[in-house]
């Protein structure tokens, strides 16, 4: 597949290896294994955000988030601040998230050596996830992590763990429980309510602090745990031209954001440099969070 970025193209050639088995030694994504205290409690979770995750509260968490008032920090500060967050929503890992961050970046770089963006944008995909963290809020983990989904129309059975949406307060709303809802075919993800957490508040970071990122890098960064759309091909109404060509890359990085879990370690130091001079070419030196 050939895929073409302002006037770059460069082959999909599936060089990446995809292991047969997650961190715990079961199949990725796999959210059915009763056995397993992991699964139980990642269900659980997935219960608490689809009760949670109203249209009304992802309204306020964006005007409140919007002021990025919190702190004012690099990137690369915020990547240590991550070593303190492990995501309770994934069934495929228990690691500190920075590990998880490099190990994603580093696959990505060895298949597509070129691509300098796509390597800062697997740097940087979860580092919204320091919301969990006092100073940013202590956001519950339903407020952060886990699979997201647009408000303001119905809730596609695509979801994991559909069945608890019923206790959303949105969900027997005329106003948003048809296909549509407040929206309308191809409006364009940009005009869609996300429900809130570690992607939309990095997508608001990185745009808001000026990101020279191309904007299949924003694209990747909001929209890598819509997995309804981007696995199961649900919501694709609303999509626009550019988001059809943006999706593209997601397709592309998400094989990189879910296989490349691993219990081997990423040399921080070690690579350390390249990124930082990733981080000063598309970012500055210091972000408002």
């Amino acid at each position: 597949m050939t895929i073409q970025l302002e006037g770059k193209k460069f082959q999909d050639q599936d060089q990446f290896m995809v292991p047969q088995t997650n961190a715990f030694g079961h199949n990725f994504r796999d959210y059915n294994n009763a056995e397993s205290e992991r699964q139980k409690g990642v269900e659980k979770f997935y219960k608490t955000q689809h009760i949670n995750q109203t249209y009304d509260f992802v309204k306020k968490m964006r005007e409140d988030y919007n002021k990025l008032d919190k702190a004012k920090m690099s990137i690369w500060e915020c990547c240590e601040l991550l070593n303190d967050v492990v995501d309770d929503s994934d069934p495929d890992l228990d690691e500190p998230q920075i590990q998880h961050l490099l190990q994603s970046a580093e696959a990505i770089r060895k298949d597509y050596p070129n691509e300098d963006w796509l390597h800062l944008t697997a740097l940087i995909h979860d580092l919204g996830k320091i919301l969990v963290l006092p100073k940013f809020g202590g956001l519950p983990q339903w407020a952060v992590v886990g699979d997201t989904f647009p408000l303001g129309c119905s809730f596609d059975e695509s979801n994991i763990h559909h069945k608890y949406f019923k206790e959303n307060q949105d969900f027997n709303n005329p106003i948003y429980n048809t296909k549509n809802g407040i929206y309308y075919d191809f409006i364009g993800l940009e005009n869609v309510m996300m429900s809130w957490g570690h992607d939309d508040y990095m997508y608001m970071v990185a745009k808001e602090n000026g990101t020279t990122l191309p904007s299949a890098g924003l694209f990747i960064i909001r929209y890598h745990s819509f997995y309804p759309l981007h696995k199961n091909g649900a919501y694709k109404h609303l999509m626009n031209d550019e988001d059809e060509e943006n999706l593209k890359w997601l397709h592309v990085f998400n094989k990189y954001d879910l296989y490349s879990k691993s219990k081997v370690h990423v040399n921080v130091e070690e690579v350390k440099p390249y990124y930082m001079s990733l981080i000063e070419k598309y970012f500055p030196a210091k972000l408002r969070w």
